[in-house]
């Protein structure tokens, strides 16, 4: 998926996903409609032959909710790359292994209790695999700990994210950039392992500009070149990360930020995503104590539970995260692909254990998707040849029919277990998430997963729409190879969902 624009005080995610690699067109499958289509097929014929579609591959299977026929379909069984529409398995696979209620929980520990004047010698913060702490989460752990009696930390503060594998992104994603939706996945995160850079130019020609951090933390250290010039100068910025060579080597990265800001103009803001989420995560909780009167006298440093303080640790606070089903809600509407994968890595994790128990394994990528398979195959979900590599889309290497979501989407929308959750999190057209400012005039009648790979030249939407007679369709719609930008694909894709509320369905279906 692209990257679209992130949140705000690194609450909310809003990006869409951006680019992978090159995807290779296919020639246009005819449609599978009868001849005596209705007149919603030959209207979605007519459009599909249009540029940027024609010379695309087009994937799109279109059934009622009703009795599961067949509205229209036309390459429904191709395998193609699905983009963020990916994250509608992985979150079925979700809310039904875990269930909408279950809450993934960080740790904290200490060598002893506080003592009198609530001060310990370690402190110890442990991921349990949540994905959704922010900058206010971790204010609001820190301001619990202050009133469990903690006030300070003579030593050092260890993070232990060893619930997942190392952080890290996926092999198959291709070159890796400091854009948020690249940030790295790991079992101890704050702000989905991102924050933002915001740069003002100054007064004067020449003087350097003006760099804010949010969340203003010791792990992100800034290098800035960068200098305010005058009108005529052409505006150019830039911001990078890179791994510390200082004397803080391993407890700090490096943001570099370099070009020109014109006298006069406004603020440039730059979401970016960090190296190293778990020290990023064990930083902001050192500043959120440190903002409640909890100071942590020594650094921010990795280590596990086993390896540190010879492995004596006393529980002092376990902290529920989010719901899933809320964790689900902000992967869906706002497409974040963090979450996805970590979402993938504990249903790894948790593969074969009981919920309240400890995971059986550390999470990881090979066995999340050999769960997350297995899960959808246990709610009915067919996934025939489809080919899962990740959890976010971000792969060009996944490969799934559209015949295969129009199944989940079913399948899902008709459990009782999670169906409600499900199709809430979806994003609603004119409404809100990834199409909140897509498919004008469908207000409210469409909930979809958007999805897109703008190097790839992929767009997708895959779900539900309404039509004014109360029947509910169930849709998905691949794009592969499209011609021209990625906004003209998305309108031509919109477009054909908006097709199926306005066009009659006829007497074909069936």
């Amino acid at each position: 998926m692209r990257g679209t624009v992130l949140f705000i005080s690194l609450l909310i995610p809003l990006w869409i996903w951006g680019p992978v690699s090159d995807a290779r067109a296919v020639e246009v499958a005819p449609s599978d409609a009868s001849s005596n289509a209705s007149s919603m097929a030959k209207r979605l014929d007519r459009l599909i032959a249009r540029k940027p579609l024609a010379n695309a591959s087009v994937g799109m299977l279109v059934v009622r909710a009703s009795d599961g026929a067949t509205v229209y379909s036309r390459g429904a069984d191709r395998p193609m790359i699905p983009a963020s529409n990916q994250k509608i398995l992985t979150s079925i696979a979700s809310l039904s292994r875990f269930g909408p209620s279950h809450r993934f929980a960080t740790r904290i520990w200490s060598n002893a209790v506080p003592d009198t004047d609530g001060l310990v010698d370690q402190l110890l913060v442990e991921g349990g695999g949540d994905p959704a702490m922010n900058s206010e989460d971790w204010w609001r752990l820190a301001a619990d700990l202050r009133s469990e009696g903690l006030r300070g930390v003579r030593g050092n503060l260890w993070v232990d994210d060893s619930r997942f594998e190392a952080p890290g992104w996926h092999s198959s994603w291709g070159r890796i950039s400091a854009r948020a939706y690249h940030a790295p996945v790991g079992a101890l995160t704050a702000n989905y392992g991102t924050f933002f850079v915001s740069i003002w130019p100054r007064t004067t020609e020449g003087a350097s500009v003006l760099v804010d951090i949010d969340p203003p933390v010791d792990y992100l250290r800034v290098e800035s070149h960068a200098r305010t010039a005058g009108r005529k100068a052409r505006r150019r910025l830039s911001v990078d990360r890179a791994k510390s060579s200082g004397p803080n080597a391993l407890s700090e990265e490096v943001i570099r930020v370099d070009g020109i800001a014109r006298v006069g103009d406004g603020v440039d803001r730059f979401p970016r995503s960090v190296l190293d989420p778990g020290l990023y995560a064990g930083s902001l909780l050192s500043h959120q104590l440190g903002a409640n009167g909890v100071v942590v006298e020594g650094n921010v440093l990795r280590g596990t539970r086993a390896d540190t303080n010879g492995g004596s640790w006393v529980s002092i606070m376990d902290r529920p995260g989010r719901a899933v089903s809320e964790v689900v809600a902000l992967c869906m509407k706002y497409s974040n692909n963090s979450i996805a994968e970590s979402l993938v890595k504990n249903l790894g994790a948790w593969e074969g254990a009981a919920l309240d128990s400890d995971p059986a394994r550390q999470g990881d990528w090979t066995s999340g998707i050999k769960a997350m398979r297995a899960q959808l195959g246990a709610v009915g979900v067919n996934l025939g040849d489809a080919n899962l590599v990740d959890g976010s889309g971000l792969s060009v290497q996944n490969r799934i029919t559209p015949r295969a979501f129009v199944n989940a989407l079913t399948v899902a929308r008709e459990s009782f277990q999670f169906g409600p959750e499900f199709v809430a999190a979806m994003p609603i057209a004119e409404v809100d998430g990834t199409l909140e400012k897509r498919m004008r005039g469908s207000k409210g009648r469409v909930r979809a997963k958007t999805g897109l790979l703008s190097d790839a030249k992929v767009t997708a939407l895959s779900g539900y729409a309404e039509r004014a007679d109360g029947e509910v369709l169930i849709f998905s719609i691949l794009v592969n190879g499209h011609s021209g930008g990625s906004a003209g694909a998305m309108d031509a894709v919109d477009t054909l969902a908006a097709t199926l509320l306005n066009s009659s369905i006829g007497a074909s279906a069936n």
